[in-house]
């Protein structure tokens, strides 16, 4: 039997939580846990999950951490956190465990943990569910009252889905993590949570796609708010190429937190990669390492690129 840990990282959501949880509850598919870490809310949002708790005691669980998190942390701490209940668990053994991220200001679609558990099931059978295997789906950009601004994410920032092996991930992350469904094979590298993973979504990116697999739908299965609160929200594709161009000076410091991201999970994963993908890794993190030229020879050799001609010759110019 399947069953779906959803976790959901909380910080002052009084405003949108409720829609989210409700949201939840209406989904067709029933055989979930929803997992609320707080990282410190002072406003309303304890009262209101205290009233859900009391309504759902078996279906919703909630955590306050001592001391504020971050995004990042909180959610990759939250599922560490989960799988250890899960494995002393003996009724969670007779299940096959799935997890998903979930933000507090969203709105799911009421087949989008069905769906993604169908691509999630697909995959396993094609890649095997001994491998970790991620699964990301498009989104519905709408604004705070929930109106539709863009009926596809990906489509509107110009990033290519297609391209999920290890190389272009090390350089661009896909996947939007409020979408993102991952296998306990999975969670098995989690084991050790990073301290310079930009996000938490790129860090499970990094482990399907040295490790396993990632697979796309290419479907919109929530309503994605933005809203001022955003702390990783939407743009259009020319306000990133801006954006980039106008600030070339910060675009350099956040290549160096993104090689700074890869030399870490090399150095947690150097026992375990293999072949290419260790060649792959090492050759990203220490990329600085080498002259001008190689730097760039590097980048259109081993294939560190992001999507499209004018994100590539923005990164060959700050490289």
């Amino acid at each position: 039997m399947n069953k779906v840990n959803i976790i959901m990282a909380a910080y002052n959501g009084e405003k949108y939580i409720k829609d989210q949880i409700e949201s939840i509850l209406h989904n067709s598919f029933k055989n979930w846990v929803l997992w609320i870490f707080d990282d410190g809310s002072k406003d309303q949002t304890e009262l209101i999950i205290e009233k859900y708790i009391q309504q759902y005691p078996q279906k919703i669980r909630y955590y306050r951490n001592n001391t504020n998190k971050g995004v990042t942390r909180n959610f990759l701490e939250g599922v560490k956190f989960v799988t250890l209940q899960n494995r002393q668990d003996e009724d969670a053994k007779n299940h096959s465990q799935y997890y998903m991220f979930c933000d507090q200001d969203d709105v799911w679609m009421g087949e989008k943990i069905h769906k993604t558990l169908k691509q999630m099931k697909k995959a396993e059978k094609k890649y095997g569910s001994e491998k970790p295997v991620a699964v990301f789906t498009d989104a519905i950009v709408v604004d705070e009252k929930l109106n539709i601004q863009q009926s596809s994410f990906y489509k509107t920032s110009n990033l290519n889905t297609g391209q999920r092996d290890l190389a272009h991930m090390l350089m661009e992350n896909k996947l939007i993590g409020c979408t993102v469904m991952f296998n306990e094979a999975l969670t098995e590298k989690l084991d050790v949570i990073p301290k310079n993973a930009r996000y938490h979504d790129w860090w499970i990116a990094l482990i399907a796609s040295a490790f396993g697999h990632i697979t796309y739908l290419k479907e919109g299965t929530l309503l994605y708010r933005q809203h001022g609160n955003n702390v990783v929200g939407n743009q259009s594709f020319l306000s990133y190429v801006k954006n980039r161009f106008i600030n070339l000076h910060k675009q350099k410091e956040i290549l160096d937190i993104t090689i700074r991201q890869a030399r870490e999970f090399y150095n947690i994963f150097e026992k375990e990669l293999t072949g290419n993908k260790k060649e792959l890794v090492y050759g990203f993190a220490y990329i600085k390492k080498n002259s001008w030229f190689m730097r760039r020879k590097l980048i259109l050799e081993k294939g560190y690129l992001k999507t499209g001609i004018i994100r590539n010759i923005g990164l060959l110019l700050i490289i």
